[in-house]
């Protein structure tokens, strides 16, 4: 399916910024994105679409569901690609990075307690924060 393609499946017309923040989200080394970082690789492109424009587009992504949004303790949003599969965060403390993992038995497990608890789980969101292996070596070594 092409970008036109499934921007119209959801609705949405295919704008030369919808096409374009689509394009950066396919295709770019950083899976989880703030507008400031998807205004940044516009930028550096030589675009001229606003940041403005990136907060619409964003939230125009996420109501269509090509997008899902998270809000990690920095406060900020953070964007990636709605791929359809669950999966939780490792988030970096020091530098940033984020990082996907899925583990069955964790989520095996929470559905064990909240059936102990009463609770029928319809969504859930784990983050977990800490050093990366990059940061927590260099704390180690004082670098």
């Amino acid at each position: 399916m092409t970008n036109i393609d499934e921007l119209k499946s959801t609705g949405l017309k295919a704008t030369l910024p919808r096409l374009k923040i689509l394009e950066i989200f396919q295709k770019g080394a950083q899976r989880h994105m703030t507008a400031e970082d998807v205004f940044r690789v516009l930028l550096e492109e030589r675009s001229d679409i606003g940041l403005a424009t990136v907060y619409r587009v964003l939230t125009q992504f996420e109501q269509a569901g090509i997008l899902i949004r998270s809000n990690f303790e920095s406060g900020k949003a953070v964007y990636e690609l709605n791929e359809g599969q669950h999966h939780d965060h490792f988030i970096c403390t020091v530098c940033g990075k984020v990082e996907e993992f899925f583990d069955p038995e964790i989520e095996k497990r929470q559905q064990i307690v909240a059936k102990a608890k009463g609770w029928v789980v319809q969504d859930h969101a784990m983050a977990l924060y800490g050093q990366c292996a990059v940061c927590a070596a260099k704390a180690a070594t004082g670098r």
